[in-house]
């Protein structure tokens, strides 16, 4: 068992910034795919971006492509998303998801942080 725990939300203006991070239990951490997803009022959770084991690919929605960006520090079981020029649109709960070695879905989910950007 995986436990996942995202901090980091809150309330933004439109243009502003926010970091998101979530730690993630387990021993092999390093070895772990790591994504956000999101999910605003009324509409289905979607990808965000994604990040290899090794930090050395990293998968982005168009939607976020030169605005938002993953990262991960394998030392401390944790992966941040770094948002910069919010939009409303951005306002959803975020979620942080793990694949293990060998799974092909993510089986591992916190219970989100909300991001709010005002216009």
């Amino acid at each position: 068992q995986v436990q996942v725990e995202e901090s980091g939300g809150g309330l933004v203006q439109a243009g502003g910034s926010l970091r998101l991070s979530c730690a993630a239990s387990g021993r092999t951490f390093s070895r772990y795919t790591m994504a956000w997803f999101r999910q605003a009022p009324g509409k289905e959770r979607e990808f965000v971006l994604g990040i290899s084991w090794s930090g050395g690919s990293t998968y982005y929605a168009d939607s976020v492509k030169s605005r938002f960006t993953i990262s991960r520090d394998n030392a401390k079981n944790t992966v941040y998303l770094q948002m910069n020029s919010l939009r409303p649109e951005d306002t959803a709960v975020y979620y942080c998801a793990v694949r293990t070695p060998g799974s092909s879905r993510y089986e591992y989910w916190g219970q989100g942080t909300q991001v709010t950007v005002s216009s």
